[in-house]
């Protein structure tokens, strides 16, 4: 088994690069894994209270779960996601994604690399590196149109917990990146050479 960790800022064209690699590869030959799926559920908490969390924090993530199913997978037992209601800022209690074993296994998240437990399951390191204008634009868009957020609720995020963490821990874990690729999606040579990697991987066993 392969597994890929992808990780960057906020907006960065994660999802992207990891979509077009697997559309290239086959969903067949493929499991993805969302970081964001694993946010720490806090039912003890308030609404008012969920809203105050930095979610830009490493600690915001159970990753620990995450460590857990991909060990999982690598023994060949399929494993059950959760899937996270950003609305909510809860765990949605009656929906699992089923994880099943496969010989590539394509995880993204902003904290991929910067999880040292996470990082040291990654047989390829990914940091997808786009500008910061172009991330946050992209930010405000998704979550308007998905998230249900307001511009002023995404101005004071950002401000207060989105670009220090950035600073703080994303951009740093960019050092332990096997490959780095720029502006995210829409650099077809880096996706090219991603893919190539994983193809390899997939014809010989080796990359």
């Amino acid at each position: 088994m392969l597994i890929i960790g992808i990780a960057g800022g906020t907006g960065s064209g994660k999802t992207t690069v990891a979509r077009s690699v697997i559309e290239r590869m086959g969903t067949g030959n493929v499991t993805f894994i969302s970081q964001d799926n694993y946010y720490r559920d806090r039912p003890e908490l308030t609404f008012a209270e969920k809203e105050k969390i930095n979610y830009d924090h490493p600690f915001a993530f159970e990753n620990e779960l995450l460590v857990q199913h991909l060990q999982q997978l690598k023994r060949g037992v399929a494993a059950e996601a959760p899937v996270y209601d950003f609305t909510m800022h809860a765990r949605k209690s009656d929906e699992t994604v089923t994880l099943l074993p496969s010989s590539i296994v394509m995880i993204e998240g902003l904290h991929v690399l910067s999880d040292e437990g996470l990082r040291g399951l990654l047989d390829i390191k990914v940091f997808v590196d786009t500008d910061p204008d172009v991330r946050i634009l992209r930010r405000v868009l998704r979550d308007i149109e998905e998230r249900g957020r307001s511009i002023h609720s995404i101005h004071d995020q950002y401000m207060q917990t989105v670009k220090p963490m950035h600073e703080a821990f994303i951009e740093p874990s960019k050092k332990y990146a096997d490959l780095i690729i720029p502006e995210g999606g829409h650099n077809e040579v880096g996706i090219g050479v991603l893919a190539s990697l994983t193809e390899k991987y997939l014809n010989s066993g080796h990359y």
